[in-house]
């Protein structure tokens, strides 16, 4: 149901296309706003910054900005430069067309970058642009060598491992013949998939190259989400260290054992460095929770689960990669792990910290690694050493979303964004008292016109006599003498943290303009509070996050200035899960629902759903199975489909038609059992959008409607 945050967030601004040159060019929207309160229309006028890479030396940075046009309908990626304190910033984009993926070479005189598809360079203040590669299919990522003699460059190859290729003579069939699992994955149909090729540059041309994985019917990198930082050159050129699940159809289906293959540039050869040589995958019972199997046994020297993003030491000694112990467990706690290239040896160097690693990259000392992780609802910025040793560099309410070295200096360059603000980009000068200084302000001209909500902590006790953290986060020109309105904010995942998270459309200074209270608790089964924490909610989707939620909500009704009779929810994925059963166990509590692409029927989904690994691990077992487990049953019998007997609130139903993790069936049941029962109901449908809204007037069309849902039942009393 849910992917990495750190992955959510990049797909989530990936909207575009190419532009012709004839098109108008898309650039900084100077919005003036008639009010202080944000509209959905300023959410969309803010530019995004998307990707950034320091020059060699760490003088200056590169980064990239999604600006948006909600009358075109589109997005258009452009280019800018600056140096390393900020200063001296440069617009290098001058075409309609998008620009992205920039990349230093040729000693960090040049950028590289791709444009209509192909790989392009110029000089670092945008002049003498000139195209490197020619090749007929349009490339989706690049990455040069060190020494700058070859580039992997990303394409995608026809692939009819699991939907055959019709017949020649039917060339406007539209019928598709299936044989196996994947056979649609996220959002489209897999008639494709992404391979590596190694192209040499010869007098500063790419030259066609070969394919890294000829032969391999896998994907490399790794859908949905996976891109270039999948790949990772060796700094003498002589390797690539690369990420890949090898598996296909029903195999891939149920599993996400992924590996990190190391591959020899010289002899063409590849070993994998995540088990050792003739390993045997045990046999497996596709429709049964990996855990309750025996194949999660990881050893030393054998890793079975997620597997990916690797990195080279600077010294060449070393590759790192994030990595997860269990097969099937797609929200098992990401851990680093650090490989020595000439012993073989592997160390995990968090573990003192009971959290994710969400991104990490070398010290230059290759002694040292700096990374991303979660703890109690902030993303902070921590360090290790080869022994494990683990401290913190920053703090503040904040998520750092981004991580990387600043050149070669003793600096990290990084993004940083939270509740109130959305991503810029840092520098953090690394001493014995870390120091953070911003780098861009690419949003203040909107936030300079806006009054934004304050946000809260409270720690609430819970049901079984814990503390739990939520985020409470107030309205605009909050007047503690009136009583407000009130959402109650269903995460997703279910594993992914009610962080300081920033979001173009679950956007809480939005919520919080309009007037309404949110309540956004850090329930069981969210990271960030320790693994047992985490992990409480496989098995048991109805039971202790639920009255987590409920002690949520009934201590924000005990505050005076919350009106305990104007109550909603809202939520998302699991969060719209959440939402359908609370439908049928809230006791009167809410005033009308709303849910995003929540699963609503637990038996349709197993067998709806495309990754078959993630029902298999939280449901535990198929429902037709006679011997399934104890916790199998009571999922499939708290089913929210189940409770409709008791709906009896007004609720609103949104989803994507191209949502292939949680079918469009899911919504309109719950939307048809609604209106079936009399109960004042709404769908929105996008036929052409996924599990989120990625198109502009759909993401205003998505904003208004739900805003006049809560204002139709939750509309403020007059004073």
């Amino acid at each position: 149901m849910h992917t990495f945050k750190t992955l959510i967030m990049i797909a989530a601004l990936s909207l575009g296309g190419n532009f012709s040159q004839a098109q108008t060019m898309i650039g900084k929207n100077d919005i003036r706003l008639s009010s202080d309160r944000m509209t959905p229309e300023a959410l969309w006028a803010m530019g995004r910054i998307v990707g950034a890479q320091s020059s060699p030396d760490g003088k200056r940075i590169v980064y990239q900005v999604a600006y948006y046009s909600v009358k075109a309908n589109k997005s258009h990626h452009m280019l800018f430069v600056m140096n390393a304190d900020g200063s001296n910033k440069r617009c290098l984009t001058t075409s309609a067309s998008n620009e992205t993926d920039a990349e230093w070479i040729e000693n960090g005189t040049k950028i590289a970058y791709l444009f209509k598809g192909q790989v392009w360079k110029m000089n670092a203040d945008g002049s003498e642009k000139q195209q490197l590669s020619f090749g007929k299919e349009p490339l989706s990522g690049f990455r040069f060598s060190p020494d700058g003699k070859q580039v992997i460059l990303l394409r995608e190859l026809p692939y009819h491992g699991t939907i055959q290729k019709n017949p020649d003579d039917l060339p406007l069939t539209t019928g598709l013949v299936i044989n196996d699992l994947n056979y649609r994955h996220w959002d489209h149909y897999v008639t494709s998939i992404s391979h590596p090729f190694l192209a040499a540059v010869v007098d500063g041309k790419i030259q066609e190259g070969y394919d890294m994985l000829q032969g391999e019917p896998y994907e490399c990198p790794m859908a949905p989400f996976g891109g270039i930082e999948q790949l990772a050159w060796s700094p003498d050129s002589r390797f690539i260290a690369y990420t890949c699940r090898k598996r296909e159809g029903r195999a891939y289906a149920i599993s996400t054992d992924s590996d990190i293959y190391l591959y020899d540039v010289a002899t063409r050869s590849t070993r994998n460095l995540c088990k050792p040589e003739g390993y045997q995958e045990p046999a497996i019972n596709p429709t049964k929770s990996m855990a309750s199997q025996a194949v999660n046994n990881q050893s030393a020297d054998c890793n079975v689960g997620y597997d990916q993003n690797p990195c080279f030491s600077p010294d060449g000694k070393y590759v790192a990669w994030q990595s997860m112990a269990r097969n099937g467990y797609e929200s098992d706690r990401n851990r680093l792990l650090v490989y020595n290239l000439a012993t073989g040896e592997k160390r995990y160097v968090t573990e003192s910290l009971d959290t994710n690693v969400d991104a990490f990259c070398w010290g230059k000392d290759s002694r040292t690694l700096h990374f991303l992780a979660c703890w109690h609802a902030c993303v902070h910025v921590y360090q290790t050493d080869l022994q494990g040793r683990v401290k913190q560099l920053t703090d503040g309410c904040y998520d750092y979303g981004s991580i990387q070295p600043l050149g070669s200096t003793d600096q990290l360059l990084v993004t940083r964004h939270s509740m109130s603000h959305p991503d810029d980009l840092y520098r953090i000068t690394l001493q014995k008292k870390p120091q953070v200084v911003q780098l861009t302000d690419e949003n203040s001209h909107i936030f300079n016109q806006l009054t934004l909500g304050k946000v809260t902590q409270r720690w609430v006790k819970t049901t079984d006599g814990k503390q739990m953290l939520v985020w409470v986060i107030l309205p605009p020109h909050f007047d503690e003498t009136k009583q407000y309105p009130t959402l109650l904010f269903c995460e997703g995942g279910p594993q992914s943290p009610v962080s300081q998270f920033w979001s173009y459309r679950w956007n809480f200074q939005i919520m919080a303009a309009h007037g309404y209270i949110i309540v956004a608790p850090n329930r069981r089964g969210l990271p960030g509070f320790g693994s047992a924490w985490n992990e409480q909610i496989s098995g048991d989707w109805t039971g202790q996050c639920m009255n987590d939620y409920l002690s949520a909500i009934d201590d924000a009704a005990s505050l005076p200035y919350v009106d305990r009779n104007r109550m909603g929810a809202v939520g998302a994925s699991f969060g719209g899960f959440s939402v359908y059963y609370l439908a049928g166990h809230h006791n009167g509590r809410f005033k009308c629902f709303i849910a995003h692409d929540g699963a609503f029927n637990l038996e349709s989904m197993y067998t709806d759903t495309e990754e078959a690994w993630f029902s298999n691990w939280e449901y535990e077992d198929a429902y037709w199975n006679a011997d399934r487990s104890a916790n199998a049953r009571r999922t499939y019998d708290a089913s929210p489909h189940k409770f409709v007997d008791k709906w009896d609130t007004p609720i609103l139903c949104i989803h994507g038609e191209k949502d292939y993790r949680i079918n469009a069936n899911q919504g309109f049941g719950a939307f048809n059992a609604a209106r079936l029962k009399g109960i004042p109901a709404q769908l929105l449908l996008f036929p052409d959008e996924n599990h989120w809204v990625l198109k502009p007037q759909n993401g205003i069309l998505w904003q208004r409607t739900f805003f006049d849902w809560l204002q139709r039942w939750l509309q403020p009393k007059e004073n």
